[in-house]
């Protein structure tokens, strides 16, 4: 009958640890905390002009990731944007 005192409490106590919900998957990997340094930095946007003696570039980044490219050819070529991801290129045919 003793033993019985016994088991009994150790058995609620053992259900009621197996019946708690599982940690979080968010908890258990390592990512940043929302207001994080890093986040900051990662919507920063930088306009980058780079200049030679054939043409003028312009760069736009935003996070890190490029937006926009224009070009700007010396010697009174046309002016054309360029597509960050297929490098596409296309003209302004009539600017009004």
């Amino acid at each position: 009958m003793r033993s019985t005192h016994f088991i009994f409490p150790l058995l609620l106590v053992c259900g009621q640890a197996w019946c708690q919900a599982p940690a979080p998957a968010a908890a258990s990997t390592n990512t940043p905390p929302p207001s994080s340094p890093r986040e900051v930095v990662d919507t920063r946007t930088e306009n980058i002009h780079v200049e030679d003696a054939a043409a003028r570039i312009d760069e736009l980044r935003v996070g890190g990731e490029t937006k926009r490219i224009s070009v700007q050819p010396k010697g009174g070529m046309p002016a054309y944007q360029v597509a960050p991801k297929t490098g596409e290129r296309t003209w302004k045919v009539l600017g009004f």
